[in-house]
């Protein structure tokens, strides 16, 4: 068979499953089954589920077979946002009621001085008062960025992919932790920048296996989140820091330091053990709000010029507005200061509600995260179970969109606790509870 008529079963398979003949979650048939069905042999059958697995359609799982996705997208790279109905357990954005009086009052303040630094267009770097105010802002247990090293862009996303443009040139690799941030498996996918899975454990990133994996084949740099890991929560104590420091020092890499979730929790960032090795990446999305936000990098002397090049090149440099609100925000005594107060105690109050609401099941995480890693029982797979959550009004985000390596997700999804009414989070994290507990998509309130 051609290659044109492997496509042609991928498209009927494709048809089938977008007819709803195939329902998410539905399992497909071993693939020497599938063959001897079809009449065609072995090797053109793993070429059409290769072919379902590059558009998105089926997500393969070692050990348990290939099931229909519960949300197709191009390898699960992007999660699409959640229905408008659906209760939405898939973003980490809190939503308090601070918030908008914050937003207002940022709004009044900027007009009240005139707009003037809202109207113009700044660089990279932004402007000398901007770079002062964030270094001051970033600073914390040690760590003191210069401020001629501080750069902005729109938002955190943006920097991430200004700083993995920065390290990494197209075909070379990045080593990150084996779940990641699956933005940054979006961004790097656009980027050709191939990611490498590095064992981590419960404090994150092993720092031998990161030097075993230089070692085999050269890395360019690591993607890493050291405080309040995506997805699992881990956080890294002052041992593995040091030791990790102390890796990037022996191989010359440069790590990237997601410190999105930091403010939730009061950690020595990796930047102040090894300040020449490490770019800091933050964003006010997190800590004030997603709608009006900037995104925040702290670069090491010898890679601001290349940082704010691949900033300049990817068209990632902050607006005006969003650079005069952040510089509002961050003054001392400001509204983030004061938000990220309020969002830690909301945080570990969710945490509690979900870990009451939950109780028999395995959860994973860390009690000051706005986010759950719920481990599932055998009588379900991570994306028919995400799938029957939908059906009951609950979005989530199952284990395959965060795997770097493809068929090694753990049969678990991501819950996000931010968004719903303390009430609402409760309420459907029982009905969670219940349809894990029946094996089927039966619970109701």
């Amino acid at each position: 068979m051609g290659s044109a008529d492997f496509r042609s079963v991928a498209d009927a398979i494709a048809a089938d499953i977008a007819a709803g003949r195939l329902p998410p979650g539905a399992k497909l048939p071993p693939q020497r089954d599938f063959a001897y069905a079809q009449g065609i042999a072995v090797s053109t059958a793993s070429r059409v589920y290769a072919e379902l697995g590059r558009r998105g359609l089926v997500t393969g799982e070692v050990g348990r077979g290939t099931y229909v996705r519960s949300a197709p997208g191009r390898n699960g790279l992007l999660q699409p946002e959640p229905p408008p109905a659906a209760i939405d357990l898939q973003r980490t954005h809190s939503r308090l009621p601070e918030q908008e009086a914050v937003l207002a009052e940022t709004l009044a303040a900027l007009a009240g001085a005139g707009g003037a630094m809202a109207f113009g267009q700044y660089g990279p770097a932004g402007t000398p008062q901007a770079q002062a105010l964030a270094a001051a802002f970033l600073a914390r247990d040690g760590y003191a960025p210069d401020p001629a090293d501080i750069l902005f862009t729109g938002n955190g996303r943006q920097a991430l992919a200004a700083a993995l443009a920065a390290l990494a040139a197209p075909g070379e690799r990045i080593a990150c932790e084996p779940l990641t941030y699956p933005m940054v498996k979006a961004i790097a996918a656009r980027l050709g920048i191939t990611l490498v899975p590095v064992a981590m454990d419960a404090e994150g990133m092993c720092p031998d296996a990161l030097l075993q994996a230089h070692r085999a084949n050269p890395l360019s740099g690591v993607y890493l989140q050291p405080t309040l890991q995506n997805p699992l929560g881990a956080t890294m104590g002052p041992g593995r820091r040091s030791d990790l420091a102390a890796v990037l020092a022996q191989t010359g890499l440069t790590a990237i330091e997601d410190a999105v979730y930091g403010f939730l929790a009061d950690a020595r960032p990796l930047a102040c053990l090894a300040p020449d090795r490490v770019i800091l990446v933050d964003s006010l999305s997190k800590r004030v709000m997603p709608s009006l936000t900037l995104g925040l990098v702290a670069a090491p002397p010898p890679l601001t010029d290349r940082l704010a090049a691949s900033i300049r090149q990817g068209a990632w440099t902050a607006l005006g507005l969003s650079l005069a609100a952040g510089m509002h925000w961050m003054m001392a005594g400001g509204s983030a200061t004061a938000l990220a107060a309020v969002k830690r105690r909301d945080a570990a109050a969710r945490q509690v509600i979900a870990r009451a609401a939950l109780a028999d099941l395995r959860v994973v995480g860390d009690g000051r995260a706005y986010h759950l890693w719920l481990e599932l029982p055998e009588t379900w797979r991570a994306e028919a179970y995400a799938a029957a959550a939908l059906r009951q009004g609950i979005a989530l985000i199952p284990a395959p969109a965060f795997a770097v390596a493809p068929g090694h997700a753990p049969n678990a999804v991501r819950l996000a606790l931010a968004v719903p009414s303390h009430d609402e989070l409760a309420a459907a994290l029982r009905r969670l509870r219940r349809l894990a507990f029946a094996g089927d998509d039966q619970a109701v309130e």
